[in-house]
């Protein structure tokens, strides 16, 4: 067999080059190299030092870390049964491998060794960061439990890895195994053009007669909000709430021992449920503090809340169904605002959006992003781009937005290489940004949603916290900060989408090549608010139904989990949900990987706030203001997490956050200035 290429880490990464049959192969190298690495730690007798301890350690998975990313990615975006069970193979024995390494007596003594020592209690800045911030983690994943304990918390981990893994495997397959065939055109009443075509294109691709609806989000979404045909909605509604359910793909049992486990975990390690162990480091620190802080955007969203469902009911003139919240849903807001959304559509042609998004990051960060071809790729659809500083390459790239049976759903950006910034010596970083959006139809360009838009803008600026990162220990870099705090770049970034002047940069016809009509703008605008308070709810469930499932749920008291997670998310809904209703057996932010955002999905509404606050800046200044740019650059994505996240915000704003301005943009108080 030739030489494996997922042994080396390679900036470019040979995509064209790498097989199933290199996978368990190259991972079981990896991790062989990776354990002998560790043992030289151990066994290493010299006086300690910061290079041959915390380096030493810190370099000790790199090759391994490289390795599984891009296997996982692929397993991510490019599935086949083979190589689903060569991921499935070499997952457990990494996640074994990387569960052990804080519970290394030796290497946790040396560790100790180290931070003793004259040159340890010398340290300042990043580097003093990641002394204790090692420690601390050694700490809390075991390092200081018996013999006995140390084993159950690895025989924990790796059973989470595998039940996770199931779970989001579960769910793709789930999703895929729908479909829906109308061979009668008059049941596609109240469809839009662009939706009937996409489901033409997508029968066609199946060499089926018709038109092919599925539970992939650019075809269910357009189906609930404007198909006329109530039982057709009501179908899909019904078949996309309950994934993942199907005897043959049930999670129900997989989420009932993920909490068990996770909660065992958390008590293990002396914590007193899982939030409290996840949130230890995070700026919410406790679970309880997270639970307030989502209970008190609860009490001012609620009176709005009431009232815009009374509002929508009585405007149906019926008891609305799920299944119906969103077609009356936008029957009304067309009503109130003469806006259709489906009228910005020809503005947003993707390759257009993401050149005037590059424009964008271009004016306000000094940067310069390009498309490099000729680079080996998974997909035909994705394309590669590098981000410049002047002469000095910052990263690269993928980007792979449209849908596929072979890709799991959703939005998501991940790193494949964290470089770091040495006096001297700089590493560039890599990574992709990938999404599930509308997909070029025949001869037409891919036309986007405004929210489509919004997700390409976020990923997007997730992405920018990992390539404009300038921190000189490579596990303090990029995104590696805490989770209510890492949506703050990208969520940011999604308020570009809103500004007249941004989007005068992009949102351009793609027939006349004409800015969207200032009359269609000012729409979009009035629009935006519309129905704000129910926006708000859906996320404040989430949040709450996470933090309740990892801080109480006893299955002895509370019985099905499916049944407690619908009840818990019913006061946020604003219909009764149908009895099969299991919206938790398809969570994959919570249940895909063995923490993800378990017990901290109120992250999004934590780093919203901050978003929120934070963009003031930049609309007081002007949107373009190079100074507010570069002052974002220098404290939030350049940092990583080399410095406490809200002393960083602290440095940005002048001020700690602001928490009304959330609820300002959100419609729910007036801005007093």
């Amino acid at each position: 067999m030739p030489e494996n290429p997922l042994l080396a880490i390679s900036f470019l990464i040979p995509f064209d080059q790498i097989r199933v049959e290199h996978v368990e192969p190259g991972v079981q190298s990896l991790l062989a190299e990776a354990e002998q690495r560790i043992a030289a730690i151990v066994e290493d007798p010299a006086p300690r030092t910061f290079e041959n301890t915390m380096l030493a350690l810190e370099n000790s998975t790199r090759n391994l870390d490289y390795g599984l990313a891009v296997v996982r990615h692929l397993e991510s975006v490019a599935t086949s049964p083979e190589l689903r069970a060569a991921w499935n193979a070499v997952e457990g024995p990494a996640s074994e491998f990387y569960s052990r390494i804080p519970l290394n007596p030796g290497l946790w003594k040396q560790l100790q060794r180290y931070a003793e020592t004259i040159d340890a209690k010398a340290l300042t800045g990043t580097k003093l960061r990641f002394v204790t911030k090692t420690l601390d983690s050694f700490r809390r994943h075991g390092a200081e439990l018996n013999e006995t304990g140390k084993q159950r918390m690895a025989e924990i981990d790796v059973e989470l890895t595998r039940l996770t893994t199931k779970y989001s495997e579960n769910v793709l397959d789930s999703t895929n195994a729908f479909e829906l065939v109308i061979t009668n055109e008059e049941e596609l009443a109240g469809l839009p053009p662009s939706a009937v075509a996409a489901a033409r294109q997508n029968a066609e691709s199946k060499c089926t007669t018709g038109w092919r609806f599925t539970l992939q989000a650019p075809s269910y979404i357009p189906v609930l909000t404007y198909l006329d045909d109530r039982k057709i909605r009501e179908r899909l509604y019904r078949a996309y709430s309950a994934r993942a359910t199907e005897p043959e793909r049930d999670n129900r049992q997989l989420l009932g021992r993920i909490l068990k486990l996770r909660r065992e975990k958390a008590t293990l390690l002396n914590f007193a449920d899982f939030a409290d162990f996840v949130l230890h480091d995070r700026m919410a620190h406790k679970g309880e503090r997270a639970v307030q802080f989502l209970e008190e955007l609860k009490g001012k969203t609620d009176p709005f809340f009431a009232k815009e469902n009374a509002v929508l009911e009585a405007y149906a003139g019926e008891k609305l169904e799920p299944w119906d919240i969103g077609y009356w849903a936008e029957k009304q807001r067309r009503a109130l605002y003469d806006f259709d959304e489906e009228e910005l559509r020809p503005y947003f042609p993707a390759e257009r959006v993401v050149e005037g998004m590059f424009a964008i990051v271009e004016r306000l960060y000094g940067i310069k992003v390009k498309r490099r071809e000729g680079v080996p790729l998974w997909h035909e659809d994705v394309r590669y781009y590098e981000i410049h500083d002047g002469n000095l390459l910052l990263g690269g790239f993928y980007a792979d937005w449209y849908p596929r049976e072979t890709k799991r759903d959703g939005a998501w950006m991940e790193g494949f290489i964290t470089g770091v910034d040495m006096p001297g010596h700089f590493e560039p970083h890599a990574g992709c940004i990938c999404g599930n959006l509308t997909p070029p139809i025949g001869d037409k360009p891919a036309l986007l949603t405004h929210r489509e838009v919004e997700t390409i803008f976020h990923e997007f600026g997730h992405l920018l916290h990992h390539v404009l990162s300038r921190v000189d220990v490579r596990s303090l870099a990029g995104t590696a900060v805490a989770w209510d705090f890492v949506e703050l770049p990208s969520q940011i970034m999604e308020n570009w989408c809103w500004e007249r002047e941004a989007l005068d940069l992009f949102a351009r016809h793609y027939q006349t090549g004409e800015p969207i009509p200032d009359e269609l703008f000012q729409k979009m605008v009035r629009a935006r608010t519309y129905r704000g308070a129910n926006t708000q709810m859906r996320q404040l469930g989430f949040g709450f139904v996470d933090l309740k499932l990892h801080r109480e749920f006893d299955s002895a008291r509370d019985g099905d989990v499916i049944e407690y997670a619908r009840d818990l998310l019913q006061p946020f809904a604003s219909a009764t949900f149908p009895e099969n209703y299991a919206m938790i057996a398809g969570f994959t932010h919570l249940f895909s990987s063995p923490v993800g955002y378990g017990a901290g999905y109120y992250s999004y509404k934590w780093a919203e706030v901050l978003d929120a606050d934070a963009f003031t800046r930049f609309k007081k200044a002007g949107v373009f203001d190079a100074e507010a740019g570069a002052a974002f650059r220098e404290h939030i994505l350049s940092k990583g997490d080399s410095e406490d996240p809200a002393e960083l915000y602290r440095r940005f704003m002048g001020r700690d956050p602001d928490p009304d301005a959330l609820l300002q943009r959100s419609g729910l108080i007036v801005s007093q200035e």
